[in-house]
């Protein structure tokens, strides 16, 4: 297939050093757990939880930030210079990004949690810093971009989201320390929508019309109609951005919600498309979760447009919230991520050798199997909890999350051990060791 062969011609020659994206990727593994621990510190008042400085807040960004983002980083400095045929600018700011974001992150969670301003301030101070760092080396990629025109479309509407959500975050913490920039609910309206649905959520569109046709062996998706579907994304959420300044706000949303669920609408059909054409079929669990996760990406919208019609059911801004974030991101990256893992370790080790590895020789599949079940059972617990409003349940939801977790931790642990032994100049032996 043309497509998936052309990035895996490009992917040989433009491969980063493995320690600058694998350590994105394990600080991601990392957050992950901590995230779910974080869900389950503030079990008490998850149900009905909706804002204020908390460990569930603490949590959600300990997943957005920590897991979405982490990932997100490390994929774009490796992938998008393939897509766009360009090399990375520069490999030090490249490394260096993560040595302030993620301890950045981990002041920005633990503010939330503890309830300390000061401690949020200086790690939102941090991983501002880091993520205009990161925004200046995607933007001079897709400046000189070549090919893959929709990749590369999604890439200038994320990065556009992706600083406008950085200012919005930055008014939502000035608020928290008594000096708010803009109206609260104004700010925190235009976050999640250009963070969630914009940064991340056209990040992992724009990426899927990369991964997507290289796992599944198919040919790229129409560029017209993944042109036509980013179109329609931006202008959804350019009129939810009016339409948190108070301009119509419900006609508005409503119309968002509309386009919104277009755009999904036509991407779906192309993923589809390539999915059933591909010449590999069987995708296993990994495809399981990502076709879960575009499951809960239609959900969210319809419980978007429960809360703008002012629906009378409990608990909709938190399962809006799980729908969103772990039913759609979450689950979503995870399903990609360990296809991801395994491929850029087995280029990496096979590099000039005349056997490489096979992804599936450096990866264990019995943690991954835990970690799909108990993931799932854990969302299905939380929307549960939500539904019922019990603490108990949601604070059991979180501690299988946090095994599932702790079970992808070790599938990454095994994988770095045996991409490792399987290095040129690796000891003999190291590989059965591993």
């Amino acid at each position: 297939m043309a497509g998936a062969g052309a990035f895996l011609g490009g992917a040989r020659s433009r491969l980063l050093p493995p320690s600058i994206p694998f350590r994105y990727f394990g600080a991601a593994v990392a957050y992950h757990l901590l995230a779910w621990l974080a869900l389950m510190a503030g079990a008490e008042v998850l149900p009905r939880f909706q804002a204020g400085l908390s460990w569930p807040l603490a949590a959600l960004h300990l997943v957005t930030l920590g897991v979405l983002g982490m990932t997100a980083i490390g994929a774009s400095l490796q992938l998008l210079p393939v897509a766009t045929r360009q090399p990375v600018r520069s490999m030090r700011a490249a490394a260096a990004i993560w040595w302030l974001y993620t301890p950045g992150v981990g002041a920005v969670a633990l503010g939330m949690g503890a309830g300390s301003t000061r401690l949020l301030a200086a790690g939102a101070v941090a991983v501002t810093l880091a993520l205009v760092a990161f925004a200046g080396l995607l933007a001079l990629n897709l400046r000189s971009a070549r090919g893959m025109a929709a990749v590369v479309a999604h890439g200038w509407a994320a990065l556009a989201c992706l600083l406008a959500a950085l200012a919005t975050a930055l008014a939502l913490v000035l608020a928290w320390l008594g000096a708010p920039a803009i109206d609260r609910t104004a700010a925190l309206a235009l976050h999640v929508a250009l963070a969630a649905y914009g940064f991340m959520g056209l990040l992992a569109l724009g990426l899927s019309y990369i991964l997507v046709p290289m796992f599944a062996l198919s040919d790229a998706p129409d560029e017209r109609r993944a042109l036509a579907s980013c179109a329609l994304a931006v202008a959804a959420l350019l009129l939810a951005a009016l339409a948190a300044f108070g301009l119509a706000p419900q006609a508005l949303r409503v119309a968002a919600i509309a386009l919104g669920g277009a755009a999904v609408g036509l991407h779906l059909r192309l993923m589809r498309q390539a999915l059933r054409s591909g010449l590999r079929r069987e995708l296993g669990r990994s495809f399981a979760l990502v076709r879960i996760g575009w499951v809960a990406l239609v959900a969210s919208f319809a419980l978007a447009l429960a809360i703008v019609l002012d629906a009378p059911l409990g608990g909709l801004p938190t399962g809006f919230g799980l729908a969103l974030i772990g039913g759609w991101l979450l689950t979503f990256l995870l399903g990609i991520l360990q296809r991801i893992l395994p491929f850029l370790a087995a280029m990496h080790v096979g590099r000039g050798s005349k056997r490489p590895p096979t992804p599936s020789s450096l990866s264990a599949q019995r943690p991954l199997a835990i970690h799909f079940f108990c993931h799932l059972a854990a969302l299905a617990g939380l929307a549960l909890a939500v539904v019922a409003d019990s603490p108990a349940l949601a604070a059991a939801a979180a501690g299988v999350g946090a095994l599932g977790a702790l079970a992808f931790g070790v599938f990454f642990v095994v994988l770095l051990r045996r991409m490792r032994a399987r290095a040129p100049g690796a000891p003999a032996g190291a590989s059965a060791s591993a």
